[in-house]
C-alpha cells in the first residue's frame, strides 16, 4: 500500500510502497536512536524529496539509519550487508502521514526489551540470538 510521510520540519518528504504490517525493535541501537522502541514498516520503491536534508549513519557492520539533519526525525533503517536482505528498508512509523491500519507482526530483540512496557497480542517475537542469526553468514 502506498503511503506518504515527512519529517517533523517537512524538509524531507517521501512516498513508499509500505508493507501492511509493522515490527518493533528493542535492540540497544534502536532504543538509543528513538529514545524508545523503533516501530517501523518494511518499504520499497521509496521516493524522497529533500534528500539533501537526509543524513545517513552507519550504525553497525550490516545496517545504516537515516534521519533529517534539520529536525532530527528518524526516517529509515536500511540493511547494507551483502545477502538476501541487502537494501531492505524499514520506514519509521512516526513519520508516516497515516500510520493506522498496520498491525504489529514482529518484535525483534525481545530479550533486550525494558520491563516498563509490553505489546499485547499474538505475533512473532525473536531474541537477540535469533535476530542476529538471520544476518550472520554461516561459518564454513
Amino acid at each position: 500500500m502506498q503511503r506518504t510521510g515527512k519529517c517533523m520540519c517537512g524538509a524531507v518528504r517521501f512516498t513508499a510502497d509500505v508493507a501492511p504490517k509493522i515490527s518493533a525493535c528493542h535492540c540497544g541501537m534502536c532504543r538509543q536512536w528513538t529514545s524508545g522502541v523503533l516501530l517501523s514498516a518494511m518499504a520499497k520503491d521509496v521516493s524522497f524529496e529533500g534528500e539533501d536534508a537526509i543524513t545517513v549513519f552507519s550504525s553497525s557492520s550490516w545496517a545504516e539509519r537515516g534521519f533529517c539533519s534539520r529536525c532530527g526525525s528518524s526516517l529509515f533503517y536500511r540493511i547494507t550487508a551483502e545477502g538476501p536482505h541487502h537494501g531492505a528498508m524499514s520506514i519509521a512509523l512516526g513519520v508516516l502521514d497515516e500510520p493506522s491500519g498496520l498491525p504489529l507482526e514482529m518484535e525483534w530483540f525481545i530479550d533486550r526489551k525494558p520491563d516498563g512496557y509490553a505489546f499485547a497480542g499474538e505475533h512473532k517475537r525473536l531474541t537477540e540470538a535469533e535476530a542476529l542469526a538471520l544476518f550472520t553468514a554461516p561459518e564454513g
